[in-house]
């Protein structure tokens, strides 16, 4: 889980007492914002999806949340940028006019790579997508050509509550049990 790989208490301290924004700053506001999509997916439980958070990768990062039902998996990035503007295109997002971000890049990238682990351990062809979820934005705007990737913000991700046809509860429940053992993805 990030709260246990970010900066130490005495990191933290010592940033607070020269009053500089630390590296836990942004840390904690990624995770408060992976907290609020947390509990969105938990709703779509009653749809017949699994949700997973936090899943390790062997490169020290993570994926923020695997959603797992009949309409496939998602490969959930979040995002939180509280009152921000954002404008997602094919590969790139600009938050409040800023410099590029990869975000829809590193999405596609990150579903991939689960595809990739999944389609290894599981019988049957795992259809993975790529979702990017902001968190607090005042407004997104997502470009014309923008189809590779889904985007929503926190409160339309119950919008995959309904999808189906992708996946039998049987293999929703297999996918689940891979994904769920640590070691498939470290070893990855």
């Amino acid at each position: 889980m990030i709260a246990e790989r970010g900066p130490s208490a005495g990191e933290r301290l010592w940033a607070k007492v020269l009053r500089q924004p630390s590296e836990w700053d942004s840390w904690y506001t990624g995770l408060e914002g992976e907290r609020r999509v947390g509990r969105e997916l938990a709703r779509l439980s009653a749809f017949g999806w699994r949700v997973l958070h936090g899943v390790e990768k062997s490169n020290g990062g993570d994926i923020d949340h695997l959603l797992i039902g009949p309409g496939g998996v998602f490969s959930i990035n979040t995002k939180n940028h509280q009152g921000a503007s954002v404008w997602i295109g094919d590969t790139m997002a600009r938050v409040n006019g800023r410099k590029p971000e990869p975000y829809a890049a590193a999405s596609k990238a990150e579903a991939d790579y689960v595809r990739g682990v999944l389609g290894r351990f599981c019988d049957f062809p795992v259809p993975v997508e790529p979702a990017l979820v902001f968190v607090g934005v005042t407004s997104l705007q997502r470009a014309a050509t923008q189809f590779t990737v889904r985007v929503y913000q926190e409160r339309e991700v119950a919008a995959l509550g309904p999808l189906s046809g992708k996946l039998t509860p049987e293999q929703v429940e297999r996918v689940y049990a891979v994904a769920r053992h640590r070691r498939v993805w470290l070893k990855a």
